[in-house]
């Protein structure tokens, strides 16, 4: 059988940076993490928030602290997470007024696991390098790990200025597209240095350069890559709605993390009105985990159907399926230790449901149009059972949960 790893280069040496309880490049498995939408200052909504993005799987979550209101509230919320068993690490996202935020609430630093600033909007002329110091001096003295994310839509205005102009001036200048990717690294980097100068470990940083489209994202980290071993942060910073967004942020990540790039990654996904957050969770585990990178809930397989496959009956049953194991995962997570390696397939007919269904943990193949209305049942591919009648669904069940308690004991 063919490696799930086949292919993908040796993961990049980073410099793993430890954030709360989780640790971030080296060695360690590339860690998923998401993002809040609420209004931080609303302590109930952002702590129901962040709990439903932990139990989905985000291993890390960052909120919002831009005002007042929103720094007195992170406490708050540290602990009020606390009190559900919910110890997930908080990083706090400051923009513009961060410098004042944090000095004026040291409380709010102590609670939080990371702190994430932007170099192209922490100041303007003379205060950009007084309020850049001040972030970093208060990540050391509260000794927080720091990502150091610049994004092409608030690039450091006098830096873009600089090299557009020094291109200009080349024989033959290259187009505004590769200066703008060139000045997003140089700010990540020079920024990096800007903070080991000013105290800060080479192992409190990570740095990111996201940007909106799929091949500046793929050449900005290539490039990023090669010139240092922090811990790189990976993500569109607006992949978009559905399945363009889900489509554009598979398409750039996959590419890098094929390559051996990235230590840590998010699905920037605009949610449709009134949609489920923990959705950019689901896919940001689902990419690394169809790589081969990490597993994270039992894979479902199923087919895509056909004109053999008329009756809807094997699409209910695998979204069933899938909905129980990702449902259960939080309670099997720490009960049944290997269990989000198993696969479970749900075929809809003879074609290859018996094929597909021997390759998994557990196979159901479904009757097709015409076919006897019988679904033999293949348990580590061997048929061990021919299910029939209207209880297909409840027996099949049963017999998956049979196996991860026999096969992934307590």
């Amino acid at each position: 059988m063919v490696s799930p790893l086949a292919g993908i280069q040796e993961r990049r040496q980073s410099t793993a940076v430890l954030v709360g309880d989780v640790l971030i490049g080296g060695s360690s498995p590339i860690v998923v993490q998401s993002m809040t939408n609420t209004d931080t200052a609303n302590v109930e909504a952002t702590v129901d928030q962040v709990a439903a993005l932990a139990r989905a799987g985000s291993e890390i979550v960052r909120i919002t602290v831009n005002t007042i209101e929103a720094a007195a509230a992170v406490p708050i919320i540290q602990e009020r997470l606390a009190q559900k068993n919910c110890t997930v690490p908080l990083v706090g996202d400051f923009h513009f007024n961060g410098h004042r935020l944090l000095s004026q609430h040291p409380e709010c630093a102590q609670a939080l696991s990371k702190l994430r600033i932007n170099p192209g909007n922490v100041g303007r002329g003379s205060k950009r390098d007084e309020q850049f110091s001040t972030l970093i001096a208060l990540a050391c003295r509260y000794e927080k790990p720091v990502r150091i994310g610049v994004n092409w839509g608030s690039l450091d205005p006098e830096l873009i200025a600089r090299m557009m102009d020094e291109n200009a001036q080349r024989p033959v200048p290259d187009s505004a597209s590769v200066v703008t990717r060139r000045a997003l690294v140089a700010s990540a980097l020079q920024s990096a240095q800007l903070a080991i100068k000013l105290g800060l470990s080479p192992d409190k940083i990570i740095l990111s350069c996201k940007v909106s489209g799929v091949q500046d994202l793929i050449a900005v980290y290539r490039d990023l890559a090669q010139q240092c071993d922090f811990a790189l942060h990976l993500g569109l910073t607006e992949a978009g709605m559905g399945s363009k967004g889900i489509v554009a942020s598979t398409a750039a990540m996959s590419i890098l993390l094929q390559e051996g790039i990235g230590d840590t990654i998010r699905v920037s996904l605009t949610p449709e009105p009134g949609g489920d957050r923990t959705r950019e969770v689901i896919v940001a585990q689902e990419i690394l985990q169809t790589m081969g990178l990490r597993s994270f809930t039992p894979m479902v397989i199923a087919c895509p159907g056909c004109g053999r496959t008329t009756s809807t009956y094997f699409q209910v049953l695998a979204d069933r399926i899938q909905s129980y194991l990702r449902e259960q995962m939080p309670q099997w997570r720490g009960k049944h230790p290997g269990v989000e390696s198993m696969n479970v397939a749900v075929m809809g007919c003879v074609v290859n449901g018996p094929g597909e269904s021997k390759h998994a943990n557990v196979g159901i193949s479904l009757p097709g149009s015409g076919e006897n209305p019988v679904a033999p049942v293949f348990v580590d591919g061997v048929k061990t059972v021919t299910l029939k009648g209207e209880q297909i669904a409840e027996q099949f069940q049963d017999i998956v949960q049979r196996y991860v308690e026999e096969k992934y004991p307590a």
